[in-house]
This record gives C-alpha cells, structure tokens and sequence, in this order.
C-alpha cells in the first residue's frame, strides 16, 4: 500500500483511540484529540489518570477501547508505544499512527509482524485532516 493508502484504510474506522490523550491544549496529545473531533470524527482519549479530556470521557489503556475502534493515533514516548503496540495487537486495532516523535522500531517492526497497517512515516494526522487551533 501507498502512504496515502494507508492513511485512507486508517480514516476508514467508526471511532478512533488517541492514546497519550493530553487536557494540556498546548500538547500534541491534546490537538490530535481535537483535530479528530473537529473533523466530526468519534474519537476516544487514552490516558491513565485523566477522566475526561474535551469533554469525552477517557479510557485507561488500549484494552479499554471499544470494540470498534480500527485505528489509534499514538502520541506516547517511543518506550511506551513498544506497550501499546502490544495492547494494540491483543485487542485487534488494525491500524495504528504513530506520530512523529512517537516511533520505535521495536514497535514498528512487532506491529507489521503482526500484519497491523503502521503509518511511522513522519506523516502527521494534524496536517493530513488539517488541523486549526481554536
């Protein structure tokens, strides 16, 4: 698949998880949050302390996900998406975006291992669904 085949098949999902969900606006964690739900998007935070973050209620860990959830954004260190993408692949995300600073190629390789469609490109979903701040 092309990038932008990827991206697509990505998109395609019902609800999306943004895991490493941030209530601070100033962090990526939070605009990519917003960008989803700005685009009219259903989109879930993942963060293990927060309860609720732009006014969607959160989930602690992938696991807790729904199960229609497709596809997650990950804005997490690249040490933590190593544990992602394994919660990833035991709850049957099939697409997973790594945002630019969050890769690991650890994570990377376990997760196309896993037949996941991985965007680590340097692709940012910000720019693809083009993001506004308020």
């Amino acid at each position: 698949m092309t990038t932008r085949e990827q991206i697509e098949t990505f998109l395609a999902s019902p609800v999306f998880g943004v895991v490493g969900a941030s209530s601070r606006p100033e962090k990526y964690g939070n605009k990519v949050l917003r960008c989803y739900l700005q685009n009219g998007r259903r989109a879930i935070p993942v963060n293990p302390v927060e309860k609720e973050i732009e006014g969607v209620a959160v989930v602690a860990s992938v696991s807790a996900l729904p199960d229609e959830v497709a596809s997650i954004s990950v804005i997490t260190p690249p040490s933590v998406t190593d544990k992602v993408v394994e919660q990833a692949i035991a709850k049957g995300i099939r697409n997973i975006w790594m945002q630019p600073g969050a890769e690991s190629p650890a994570a990377i390789e376990k997760a196309r291992q896993a037949g996941l469609n991985v965007i680590a490109d340097g692709s940012c979903v910000l720019v693809v669904m083009g993001y506004h701040d308020h």
